[in-house]
């Protein structure tokens, strides 16, 4: 499974439509599949693709809907039945479209990405719209299809979902590329803070001199501080305010999410 990102014009939509061949690269090389990009009709056939809200005809059930176009990309109607299985809906497969909830048309529109039996599924926002349930719902559809054996390339602005499903992720800002590898490798720095507060808010300046005197940066936020130090450190602070007459109510490890970090890696001073 792999996550995609970047902010608002970072490049992302641009990127999918010369992956799916729908506009030309004007420069740069690429392989998709061991295929060239530039020659995207050496592997489309092995590709799946859900880029825009999916649109069907509302009066026929999903089962008619799919099998229309089945016909018109040239796929096994036979496998009609089979991707409705895997999307959770073929208990509905006869109910027009027009009864569908939001959350069921988008796993309508995943099922017809799935038609081809593709090795590559590329949805672009699998998520918008949908309610927290809706979400949960797809995500655990991704990770299906991903513990399949297909890739799975998800461009999406929830980054606490990607955060959730991805084993790798590409970050692009101002059509560039910030980070690509292992979500793992981003994630592992993630835990540099320690967060502390003092019991008594009149302690917080003597807390900040202590953290002073040692070195290590901090910030004065939510009626503590935030330190950046190896974590392990925490316990040593609280033995060291607890000599000197302060009492910690809180102190912990503080761990960003990956949207701290994305937001970090693709502000305007990195970008500078």
């Amino acid at each position: 499974m792999i996550g995609f990102v970047g902010p608002n014009g970072a490049g992302k939509s641009t990127t999918i439509r010369m992956i799916l061949g729908l506009i030309k690269p004007t420069r740069g090389n690429a392989e998709i599949l061991g295929n060239d990009l530039h020659n995207p009709s050496a592997y489309l056939g092995k590709v799946g693709a859900l880029i825009e809200a999916p649109a069907f005809y509302p009066g026929l059930s999903a089962s008619q809907n799919l099998k229309a176009l089945a016909k018109l990309g040239g796929f096994r109607e036979e496998s009609v039945l089979g991707v409705l299985d895997t999307v959770g809906l073929a208990p509905r497969a006869n109910d027009k479209v027009a009864h569908y909830s939001l959350g069921m048309k988008q796993r309508l529109g995943i099922a017809t990405a799935l038609l081809p039996d593709p090795e590559l599924l590329i949805l672009d926002e699998p998520t918008n719209g949908l309610d927290p349930a809706g979400i949960v719902e797809i995500r655990n559809l991704l990770m299906r299809i991903g513990d399949s054996g297909k890739t799975v390339f998800v461009s999406s602005h929830l980054l606490s979902e990607v955060e959730a499903i991805a084993q790798r992720l590409v970050i692009l800002h101002n059509g560039g590329l910030v980070f690509a590898g292992e979500l793992v490798d981003i994630m592992k720095n993630a835990c540099h803070n320690i967060y502390a507060a003092p019991e008594n808010d009149a302690d917080l300046p003597g807390l900040v001199d202590i953290v002073k005197t040692i070195g290590y940066p901090f910030q004065n936020k939510d009626n503590g501080i935030y330190i950046t130090a190896p974590n392990k450190w925490a316990s040593e602070l609280n033995r060291i305010t607890s000599s000197r007459g302060i009492t910690l109510r809180e102190v912990r490890p503080h761990c960003e999410s990956l949207e701290d970090i994305f937001l970090r890696m693709t502000s305007s001073e990195v970008a500078r």
